[in-house]
């Protein structure tokens, strides 16, 4: 076992690969999440501990990484809940939430006030990807963070890009990716739903854009879905209005005009408006009326 103790906060289809690839590299993996069956998955898959609260063993801690929703989780469980006074001064905190550079750089500041070293790290990649062991990192922070997060990061991550060394640059990079994801499931979305008006079977059409130019890795893996008549969430529609809803705050604080994520984000918000919040992301394709989709019929 690597002498590294690390908790992972979040066990969702990301933070559960995680958490699973650490145990997998030896090293001493504990996970938490209010999910009780997540708890057992991850107990019987060989973590020291579980929790529902991290201050259960967060003295025993070398590192932790969050990966929940957004800034006010981390907040929540960083502050309100007394984590970060609980853990040891030099303890490492991986922040792999997706968020606003302005509250990554604000959660830096206090735990750094409390002795604590802070990498701010978001990821992607997606489910399989972080069961595999392989997530894009795109990290922001100082040497030592880097250094003593570097048995977690060996372990999560297939490729780690280091951006800067200024706490929100991470962030940034991740909010600017997400415009890109978000403006490919639309167009994908808009795309099939336009086959499906036109009469053309989305299998066909699938099979086609997947072994042409048009393909993306998110019209490969999203509308897989839509084929399949398949919306339970691996990534919640909710989850793009939240992004694509960081991604417009960027834009506005820079001045930078934003014509396709714009419409991105309508498209995802209206989908929520219409009762889809909670379904997978694909699920944005609903709000074009008149076509029949698979699993409709």
């Amino acid at each position: 076992m690597v002498d590294h103790a690390v908790a992972v906060i979040g066990l969702g289809s990301m933070g559960m690969g995680a958490a699973r690839s650490c145990i997998r590299a030896g090293l001493e993996t504990y996970g938490v999440d209010i999910n009780r069956d997540a708890l057992g998955v991850l107990k019987d898959a060989g973590a020291a501990g579980v929790s529902e609260n991290c201050g259960d063993f967060a003295e025993r801690l070398d590192s932790v990484v969050l990966l929940v929703i957004n800034a006010h989780q981390c907040r929540t469980i960083l502050f309100d809940m007394g984590l970060a006074d609980r853990l040891r001064p030099g303890t490492a905190v991986m922040v792999s939430a997706t968020m606003a550079a302005d509250d990554i750089s604000d959660i830096g500041a206090r735990l750094g006030n409390r002795r604590l070293i802070v990498l701010d790290a978001p990821v992607s990649g997606g489910a399989a990807k972080a069961d595999a062991g392989d997530m894009t990192v795109m990290a922001a922070g100082s040497d030592d963070a880097f250094s003593s997060l570097a048995p977690v990061l060996e372990a999560v991550a297939g490729k780690v890009y280091r951006v800067g060394s200024r706490l929100g640059m991470g962030a940034m990079v991740k909010i600017i990716h997400q415009l890109l994801a978000g403006v490919h499931i639309a167009v994908g979305a808009e795309a099939m739903a336009m086959a499906a008006r036109a009469g053309i079977p989305l299998e066909v059409m699938y099979e086609v854009v997947t072994n042409a130019a048009g393909n993306s890795w998110m019209f490969e893996n999203r509308m897989k879905h839509v084929v399949d008549g398949d919306y339970a969430p691996k990534s919640m529609v909710d989850i793009f209005v939240k992004d694509l809803g960081l991604v417009t705050d960027a834009a506005q604080s820079l001045k930078f005009p934003l014509y396709l994520g714009s419409t991105a984000y309508q498209m995802f918000t209206a989908a929520s408006n219409s009762g889809h919040g909670q379904e997978d992301d694909s699920a944005v394709i609903k709000i074009f009326d008149g076509i029949d989709l698979p699993g409709n019929r």
